[in-house]
Protein backbone atom coordinates (compact mmCIF):
# COMPACT_ATOMS: atom_id res chain seq x y z
CA UNK A 1 0.00 0.00 0.00
CA UNK A 2 2.76 2.44 0.94
CA UNK A 3 4.39 1.95 -2.45
CA UNK A 4 1.17 2.93 -4.21
CA UNK A 5 0.80 6.05 -2.04
CA UNK A 6 4.46 6.89 -2.60
CA UNK A 7 4.14 6.76 -6.38
CA UNK A 8 0.92 8.77 -6.26
CA UNK A 9 2.84 11.39 -4.28
CA UNK A 10 5.66 11.34 -6.83
CA UNK A 11 3.16 11.84 -9.65
CA UNK A 12 1.55 14.73 -7.77
CA UNK A 13 4.97 16.29 -7.22
CA UNK A 14 5.57 16.08 -10.96
CA UNK A 15 2.14 17.61 -11.58
CA UNK A 16 3.15 20.42 -9.23
CA UNK A 17 6.29 20.82 -11.32
CA UNK A 18 4.09 21.25 -14.38
CA UNK A 19 2.02 23.97 -12.68
CA UNK A 20 5.28 25.56 -11.60
CA UNK A 21 6.14 25.88 -15.27
CA UNK A 22 3.14 27.99 -16.17
CA UNK A 23 3.28 29.90 -12.87
CA UNK A 24 6.89 30.93 -12.36
CA UNK A 25 8.34 30.43 -15.84
CA UNK A 26 5.52 32.40 -17.44
CA UNK A 27 6.50 35.32 -15.22
CA UNK A 28 9.94 35.27 -16.87
CA UNK A 29 8.50 35.31 -20.36
CA UNK A 30 6.00 38.07 -19.51
CA UNK A 31 8.24 41.13 -19.73
CA UNK A 32 10.33 39.61 -22.51
CA UNK A 33 7.25 39.19 -24.71
CA UNK A 34 5.41 42.33 -23.57
CA UNK A 35 8.42 44.47 -24.49
CA UNK A 36 8.13 43.09 -28.03
CA UNK A 37 11.68 41.75 -27.85
CA UNK A 38 10.27 38.42 -29.02
CA UNK A 39 7.04 36.96 -30.30
CA UNK A 40 5.03 34.89 -27.81
CA UNK A 41 6.15 31.66 -29.46
CA UNK A 42 9.81 32.68 -29.51
CA UNK A 43 9.71 33.86 -25.91
CA UNK A 44 8.03 30.74 -24.57
CA UNK A 45 10.37 28.39 -26.46
CA UNK A 46 13.47 30.25 -25.22
CA UNK A 47 12.30 30.30 -21.59
CA UNK A 48 11.18 26.66 -21.71
CA UNK A 49 14.45 25.46 -23.23
CA UNK A 50 16.70 27.37 -20.85
CA UNK A 51 14.55 26.32 -17.89
CA UNK A 52 14.99 22.71 -18.99
CA UNK A 53 18.77 23.12 -19.06
CA UNK A 54 18.75 24.85 -15.68
CA UNK A 55 16.79 22.00 -14.12
CA UNK A 56 19.18 19.42 -15.57
CA UNK A 57 22.40 21.20 -14.65
CA UNK A 58 21.47 23.23 -11.59
CA UNK A 59 22.84 21.06 -8.78
CA UNK A 60 21.03 19.90 -5.63
CA UNK A 61 21.71 22.46 -2.88
CA UNK A 62 18.12 23.76 -2.85
CA UNK A 63 16.77 20.19 -2.89
CA UNK A 64 18.74 19.36 0.27
CA UNK A 65 17.36 22.49 1.97
CA UNK A 66 13.78 21.48 1.18
CA UNK A 67 14.30 17.86 2.24
CA UNK A 68 15.66 19.06 5.59
CA UNK A 69 12.65 21.17 6.57
CA UNK A 70 10.82 18.31 8.28
CA UNK A 71 12.10 16.55 11.40
CA UNK A 72 10.11 13.40 10.73
CA UNK A 73 11.59 9.95 10.38
CA UNK A 74 11.42 8.74 6.77
CA UNK A 75 8.53 6.31 7.05
CA UNK A 76 4.91 5.86 6.00
CA UNK A 77 3.76 8.88 7.98
CA UNK A 78 6.18 11.17 6.15
CA UNK A 79 4.83 9.96 2.81
CA UNK A 80 1.32 11.02 3.85
CA UNK A 81 2.67 14.39 4.99
CA UNK A 82 4.37 14.96 1.64
CA UNK A 83 1.24 13.83 -0.20
CA UNK A 84 -0.78 16.48 1.64
CA UNK A 85 1.83 19.17 1.01
CA UNK A 86 2.15 18.69 -2.75
CA UNK A 87 -1.61 18.28 -3.20
CA UNK A 88 -2.25 21.57 -1.41
CA UNK A 89 0.50 23.38 -3.30
CA UNK A 90 -0.77 22.14 -6.66
CA UNK A 91 -4.34 23.20 -5.91
CA UNK A 92 -3.14 26.65 -4.81
CA UNK A 93 -1.13 27.06 -8.00
CA UNK A 94 -4.16 26.20 -10.11
CA UNK A 95 -6.46 28.57 -8.21
CA UNK A 96 -4.09 31.55 -8.41
CA UNK A 97 -3.39 30.78 -12.08
CA UNK A 98 -7.14 30.84 -12.71
CA UNK A 99 -7.26 34.41 -11.40
CA UNK A 100 -4.08 35.43 -13.20
CA UNK A 101 -2.13 36.13 -10.02
CA UNK A 102 1.64 35.46 -10.08
CA UNK A 103 1.55 33.51 -6.84
CA UNK A 104 4.57 31.65 -5.53
CA UNK A 105 4.99 27.92 -6.01
CA UNK A 106 7.71 28.07 -3.37
CA UNK A 107 5.43 29.74 -0.83
CA UNK A 108 2.62 27.28 -1.48
CA UNK A 109 4.93 24.28 -1.10
CA UNK A 110 6.48 25.71 2.05
CA UNK A 111 3.07 26.37 3.60
CA UNK A 112 1.95 22.90 2.59
CA UNK A 113 4.95 21.27 4.25
CA UNK A 114 4.54 23.21 7.48
CA UNK A 115 0.80 22.61 7.76
CA UNK A 116 1.10 18.89 7.05
CA UNK A 117 4.11 18.55 9.35
CA UNK A 118 2.29 20.17 12.26
CA UNK A 119 -0.75 17.96 11.66
CA UNK A 120 1.53 14.94 11.78
CA UNK A 121 3.38 15.59 15.01
CA UNK A 122 3.07 19.17 16.15
CA UNK A 123 5.39 22.13 15.73
CA UNK A 124 8.34 20.00 16.82
CA UNK A 125 8.21 18.19 13.49
CA UNK A 126 9.38 21.33 11.69
CA UNK A 127 13.07 22.22 11.48
CA UNK A 128 12.57 25.87 12.36
CA UNK A 129 16.31 26.64 12.49
CA UNK A 130 16.05 28.98 15.48
CA UNK A 131 18.51 27.12 17.72
CA UNK A 132 21.23 26.96 15.08
CA UNK A 133 20.87 30.71 14.59
CA UNK A 134 20.89 31.70 18.27
CA UNK A 135 23.61 29.28 19.34
CA UNK A 136 26.91 28.24 17.74
CA UNK A 137 27.61 27.89 14.87
CA UNK A 138 25.02 30.69 14.29
CA UNK A 139 23.93 29.47 10.88
CA UNK A 140 20.78 30.00 8.87
CA UNK A 141 19.07 26.63 8.56
CA UNK A 142 15.64 25.09 8.18
CA UNK A 143 12.47 27.12 7.88
CA UNK A 144 14.09 30.31 9.15
CA UNK A 145 16.69 30.17 6.38
CA UNK A 146 13.98 29.77 3.74
CA UNK A 147 11.86 32.55 5.24
CA UNK A 148 14.77 34.99 5.43
CA UNK A 149 15.72 34.38 1.82
CA UNK A 150 12.11 34.63 0.66
CA UNK A 151 11.63 38.01 2.33
CA UNK A 152 15.03 39.43 1.42
CA UNK A 153 14.77 38.25 -2.19
CA UNK A 154 11.46 40.06 -2.66
CA UNK A 155 12.83 43.28 -1.18
CA UNK A 156 15.97 42.98 -3.29
CA UNK A 157 13.77 42.36 -6.32
CA UNK A 158 12.26 45.82 -5.95
CA UNK A 159 15.57 47.48 -5.05
CA UNK A 160 17.41 45.68 -7.85
CA UNK A 161 14.81 46.65 -10.44
CA UNK A 162 14.79 50.25 -9.24
CA UNK A 163 18.58 50.38 -9.24
CA UNK A 164 18.98 48.82 -12.68
CA UNK A 165 16.47 51.23 -14.19
CA UNK A 166 18.25 54.17 -12.58
CA UNK A 167 21.56 53.01 -14.06
CA UNK A 168 20.23 52.35 -17.55
CA UNK A 169 18.43 55.71 -17.61
CA UNK A 170 21.75 57.37 -16.86
CA UNK A 171 23.71 55.31 -19.38
CA UNK A 172 21.10 55.66 -22.14
CA UNK A 173 20.08 59.26 -21.50
CA UNK A 174 21.39 60.36 -24.92
CA UNK A 175 20.54 57.17 -26.79
CA UNK A 176 18.48 57.28 -29.96
CA UNK A 177 15.15 55.56 -30.34
CA UNK A 178 16.65 52.76 -32.45
CA UNK A 179 18.69 51.71 -29.40
CA UNK A 180 15.66 49.58 -28.53
CA UNK A 181 16.67 47.21 -31.31
CA UNK A 182 20.02 46.54 -29.65
CA UNK A 183 18.45 46.25 -26.21
CA UNK A 184 15.95 43.74 -27.58
CA UNK A 185 18.85 41.54 -28.67
CA UNK A 186 20.38 41.74 -25.20
CA UNK A 187 16.99 40.78 -23.81
CA UNK A 188 17.37 37.37 -25.40
CA UNK A 189 20.53 36.81 -23.38
CA UNK A 190 19.03 38.22 -20.18
CA UNK A 191 15.80 36.21 -20.50
CA UNK A 192 17.71 33.03 -21.28
CA UNK A 193 19.98 33.46 -18.27
CA UNK A 194 17.00 34.26 -16.07
CA UNK A 195 15.13 31.16 -17.26
CA UNK A 196 18.19 29.01 -16.58
CA UNK A 197 18.41 30.38 -13.03
CA UNK A 198 14.71 29.79 -12.49
CA UNK A 199 14.94 26.21 -13.75
CA UNK A 200 17.88 25.51 -11.47
CA UNK A 201 16.10 26.88 -8.39
CA UNK A 202 12.48 25.85 -8.91
CA UNK A 203 12.97 22.28 -10.06
CA UNK A 204 15.07 21.38 -7.03
CA UNK A 205 12.13 21.89 -4.67
CA UNK A 206 10.23 19.05 -6.28
CA UNK A 207 13.40 16.98 -6.53
CA UNK A 208 13.82 17.27 -2.77
CA UNK A 209 10.21 16.19 -2.18
CA UNK A 210 10.50 13.19 -4.49
CA UNK A 211 13.82 12.15 -2.94
CA UNK A 212 12.18 12.19 0.51
CA UNK A 213 9.21 10.16 -0.73
CA UNK A 214 11.46 7.52 -2.26
CA UNK A 215 13.53 7.30 0.92
CA UNK A 216 10.45 7.06 3.15
CA UNK A 217 8.97 4.27 1.04
CA UNK A 218 12.22 2.33 1.15
CA UNK A 219 12.82 2.76 -2.57
CA UNK A 220 16.19 4.47 -2.08
CA UNK A 221 18.77 4.52 0.69
CA UNK A 222 19.47 8.29 0.79
CA UNK A 223 18.05 11.69 -0.11
CA UNK A 224 20.35 11.90 -3.12
CA UNK A 225 18.33 13.04 -6.14
CA UNK A 226 18.11 10.23 -8.74
CA UNK A 227 18.93 11.11 -12.34
CA UNK A 228 15.46 10.12 -13.55
CA UNK A 229 13.91 12.51 -11.01
CA UNK A 230 16.00 15.40 -12.29
CA UNK A 231 15.12 14.54 -15.89
CA UNK A 232 11.40 14.18 -15.13
CA UNK A 233 11.26 17.49 -13.26
CA UNK A 234 13.12 19.21 -16.09
CA UNK A 235 10.74 17.85 -18.71
CA UNK A 236 7.62 18.75 -16.70
CA UNK A 237 8.94 22.28 -16.14
CA UNK A 238 9.57 22.49 -19.89
CA UNK A 239 6.06 21.24 -20.70
CA UNK A 240 4.43 23.54 -18.15
CA UNK A 241 6.22 26.54 -19.58
CA UNK A 242 5.17 25.66 -23.12
CA UNK A 243 1.56 25.39 -21.95
CA UNK A 244 1.53 29.14 -21.50
CA UNK A 245 0.35 30.72 -18.31
CA UNK A 246 -1.02 33.57 -20.40
CA UNK A 247 -3.14 35.02 -17.60
CA UNK A 248 -0.05 35.60 -15.47
CA UNK A 249 1.86 36.98 -18.44
CA UNK A 250 -0.93 39.49 -18.98
CA UNK A 251 -0.73 40.62 -15.35
CA UNK A 252 3.03 41.16 -15.35
CA UNK A 253 3.45 42.18 -18.97
CA UNK A 254 0.58 44.61 -19.47
CA UNK A 255 -1.40 45.37 -16.33
CA UNK A 256 1.34 46.94 -14.16
CA UNK A 257 2.66 49.42 -16.74
CA UNK A 258 3.63 49.57 -20.40
CA UNK A 259 6.90 47.69 -20.74
CA UNK A 260 9.58 48.66 -23.23
CA UNK A 261 12.67 46.57 -24.11
CA UNK A 262 14.86 48.41 -21.60
CA UNK A 263 12.37 47.71 -18.81
CA UNK A 264 12.44 44.01 -19.60
CA UNK A 265 16.24 44.02 -19.64
CA UNK A 266 16.45 45.77 -16.27
CA UNK A 267 13.99 43.37 -14.69
CA UNK A 268 15.60 40.23 -16.12
CA UNK A 269 19.13 41.19 -15.09
CA UNK A 270 18.24 42.18 -11.53
CA UNK A 271 15.95 39.17 -10.98
CA UNK A 272 18.42 36.74 -12.51
CA UNK A 273 21.23 37.91 -10.24
CA UNK A 274 19.08 37.47 -7.13
CA UNK A 275 17.79 34.01 -8.07
CA UNK A 276 21.23 32.75 -9.12
CA UNK A 277 22.75 33.90 -5.83
CA UNK A 278 19.96 32.20 -3.89
CA UNK A 279 20.41 28.96 -5.81
CA UNK A 280 24.14 28.90 -5.06
CA UNK A 281 23.31 29.48 -1.39
CA UNK A 282 20.89 26.54 -1.43
CA UNK A 283 17.92 28.80 -0.68
CA UNK A 284 14.56 28.26 -2.39
CA UNK A 285 13.12 31.62 -3.44
CA UNK A 286 10.00 32.65 -5.31
CA UNK A 287 10.94 33.47 -8.89
CA UNK A 288 7.51 34.93 -9.66
CA UNK A 289 7.61 37.26 -6.66
CA UNK A 290 11.18 38.38 -7.31
CA UNK A 291 10.26 39.14 -10.92
CA UNK A 292 7.00 40.86 -9.94
CA UNK A 293 8.76 43.15 -7.50
CA UNK A 294 11.58 43.88 -9.93
CA UNK A 295 9.01 44.92 -12.56
CA UNK A 296 7.36 47.23 -10.03
CA UNK A 297 10.80 48.57 -9.04
CA UNK A 298 11.68 49.28 -12.66
CA UNK A 299 8.38 51.06 -13.17
CA UNK A 300 8.77 53.07 -9.97
CA UNK A 301 12.20 54.28 -11.09
CA UNK A 302 10.87 55.17 -14.53
CA UNK A 303 7.65 56.92 -13.56
CA UNK A 304 5.67 55.94 -10.45
CA UNK A 305 2.51 57.56 -11.82
CA UNK A 306 2.38 55.12 -14.72
CA UNK A 307 2.17 52.08 -12.44
CA UNK A 308 -1.17 50.45 -11.76
CA UNK A 309 -0.57 50.19 -8.03
CA UNK A 310 -3.84 48.32 -7.56
CA UNK A 311 -2.30 45.40 -9.47
CA UNK A 312 0.78 45.59 -7.28
CA UNK A 313 -1.52 45.46 -4.26
CA UNK A 314 -3.14 42.28 -5.58
CA UNK A 315 0.28 40.69 -6.02
CA UNK A 316 1.34 41.68 -2.49
CA UNK A 317 -1.85 40.25 -1.02
CA UNK A 318 -1.18 36.96 -2.82
CA UNK A 319 2.35 36.98 -1.40
CA UNK A 320 1.18 37.50 2.16
CA UNK A 321 -1.71 35.05 2.03
CA UNK A 322 -0.04 32.10 0.31
CA UNK A 323 1.92 30.58 3.20
CA UNK A 324 -0.78 30.88 5.91
CA UNK A 325 -3.54 29.78 3.52
CA UNK A 326 -1.67 26.71 2.32
CA UNK A 327 -0.63 25.91 5.90
CA UNK A 328 -4.27 25.77 6.97
CA UNK A 329 -5.41 23.81 3.92
CA UNK A 330 -2.55 21.34 4.21
CA UNK A 331 -3.14 20.92 7.95
CA UNK A 332 -6.79 20.02 7.31
CA UNK A 333 -5.98 17.70 4.41
CA UNK A 334 -3.14 15.98 6.27
CA UNK A 335 -5.28 15.53 9.39
CA UNK A 336 -7.97 13.85 7.31
CA UNK A 337 -5.51 11.60 5.48
CA UNK A 338 -3.65 10.59 8.65
CA UNK A 339 -6.92 9.91 10.47
CA UNK A 340 -8.13 7.68 7.64
CA UNK A 341 -4.75 5.94 7.59
CA UNK A 342 -4.93 5.29 11.33
CA UNK A 343 -2.16 7.72 12.33
CA UNK A 344 -2.15 11.10 14.13
CA UNK A 345 -4.01 13.12 15.10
Amino acid sequence: MIFVIAWITVLLALAFMFTNGFQDASAIAATFIASRSATPRQGIILVATMGLLGALLGGSAVAFTISGLLSIEPDTQLVFVLLSAVTTATIWNLVTWKFGLPSSSTHSLLGGLIGAGIASGGAGCISWGIESLLFPPHELTGFFKVLVYLVISVILGFIGGYGMRTITRLVLRNAKRNANRTISRFNWIAAGAMAFSNGANDSQKQMGIIALVLLSAGLTASTEVPLWTRAACALLLFAGTLSGGWRIMATLGRRIFRIEPVHSFDSQVSSGAIITTSTLAGAPVSSSHVISMSVIGVGAADNPRKIQWSVGKEILIAMVLTIPATMVLSFILSSCILTCAGGPP
